[in-house]
């Protein structure tokens, strides 16, 4: 839904995106490159290809959402190293940083301070003041085996899954009453941004799925993701939110 821009946060440039994450995926494909065409008619030699490191949360085990005034909605999740923030225009990476109490991240002129259910949020454009309203687990390849990247949405209820070894995705849609699926090719992937769009591998069955590492949130659970989904299929658009599953 439309928020009023984060400005502090949209200004701040590429400088500040979450970059080379390691272990965001297993594959040693090239980011960027769609399998060739030998590859995909073996099936067996094409691999997945590497997504943006800032659609995984990292090591951390938790999402957080963040409500905030001016009104602006946030998705964090950290460890001891560091903490990963999306808003509504990006993803950043902030390192730990002292402070007398609570806990503070910084990176450039960029800081979020929290301590208990209470963030604030500044740099040199602005200050927001935030509350924090729901967390959950992040997934993993424990419950989710095999799989690099899940999203989900609702009205009607659908999921993809994309494998972690080959470029084949998975789509559940219509509240399961309808299972496909289909190898994949990369048409776009900007790490910088953290988006990358996916086309059919099989011109007969065409859809598109595009993935942005932004704050999202549930339209029914409220709960926070660290990317936004759009699938296109069969002049249907699905949308939703998702994450990337590190083994």
């Amino acid at each position: 839904m439309p928020r009023i821009p984060f400005v502090a946060l949209r200004r701040l440039g590429a400088s500040l995106l979450v970059l080379g994450l390691a272990g965001c995926a297993t594959s040693a494909h090239e980011p960027g490159v769609a399998p060739s065409s030998d590859a995909k008619a073996s099936g067996d030699t094409a691999k997945a290809p590497l997504l943006p490191s800032a659609l995984f949360p990292g090591d951390a085990e938790h999402f957080v959402g963040w409500r905030c005034t001016p009104d602006q909605e946030l998705v964090t999740a950290h460890n001891e190293d560091d903490l990963r923030l999306w808003s509504a225009h990006g993803a950043y990476r902030l390192t730990p940083s002292v402070v007398a109490s609570g806990t503070r991240y910084e990176q450039g002129d960029l800081s979020f301070w929290s301590k208990g259910d209470e963030a604030v949020v500044e740099s040199d454009r602005g200050r927001l003041e935030c509350q924090q309203d729901t967390r959950h687990r992040v997934l993993t390849r424990e419950t989710h085996p095999g799989v690099m990247f899940r999203a989900n949405g609702n009205e009607p209820g659908w999921n993809i899954e994309l494998a972690n070894d080959t470029p084949r995705i998975k789509m559940t849609l219509d509240y399961g009453e309808r299972e496909v699926t289909l190898p994949y090719r990369v048409t776009s992937l900007d790490n910088e941004t953290g988006s990358v769009t996916l086309a059919s591998g099989q011109a007969a069955r065409p859809f598109e799925l595009r993935i942005e590492a932004r704050a999202c949130f549930d339209d029914m659970s409220g709960q926070p993701w660290p990317a936004r989904v759009t699938l296109t299929l069969n002049d249907r658009v699905y949308r939703g939110c998702g994450q990337g599953i590190a083994p």
